[in-house]
């Protein structure tokens, strides 16, 4: 069945009128929208990992509050909030912006928050080869707040860790304390 066919069905399914002025082009855009949204399908994380640099340098490195949106695989609903992401180097440094690039290989897909922060840092954790990885992501879900419970203001938490931060216990605390 065409696409678009398709759009104009769930369109009509609901109730609306798909000859009225204002939804006329609707299924294309939706098409055009949906696709750009999920574009995290095309791309993948590998390139971006050529941007390293020697240092010596074995503090831990932050990339905070990288802005994401994506849509829940259960309801094809947003959610959207920030990134956060720590890592401690061994031998090499990675460009700052990369990190960005890498979390949208992932978020640019139909996700669930739970798996979402553990594919961006075992994908670090596996190709810079740093000596530990920690992601926590804070979500809002739209799938809680516009439906179901209606729970405008509640937020979704989710921690990932490899290497040195999966045992040490003082250096998972120092990073939570600095998202404070």
């Amino acid at each position: 069945m065409d696409k678009i066919k398709l759009i104009q069905e769930l369109l009509t399914e609901i109730g609306e009128n798909i000859d009225r002025e204002g939804l006329k082009k609707t299924p294309e855009r939706f098409l055009k929208a949906f696709k750009e949204v999920n574009q995290g399908y095309g791309l993948v994380s590998t390139k971006f990992y050529q941007s390293t640099f020697k240092a010596e340098n074995k503090e831990m490195v932050i990339v905070k509050d990288i802005d994401f949106y994506s849509l829940c695989e259960h309801h094809l609903l947003p959610f959207f909030g920030k990134i956060h992401i720590a890592y401690l180097p061994d031998k090499k440094v990675l460009g700052l912006s990369k990190f960005a690039r890498i979390a949208e290989v992932f978020y640019r897909r139909l996700q669930m928050q739970e798996r979402l922060n553990k594919q961006i840092c075992e994908d670090i954790f596996d190709n810079l080869k740093p000596l530990g990885v920690m992601v926590v992501i804070e979500a809002r879900h739209m799938c809680m707040s516009m439906r179901g419970v209606n729970k405008v203001n509640s937020k979704t938490m989710t921690i990932a860790s490899c290497g040195v931060f999966e045992k040490d216990e003082k250096l998972r605390k120092e990073f939570l304390s600095i998202l404070k």
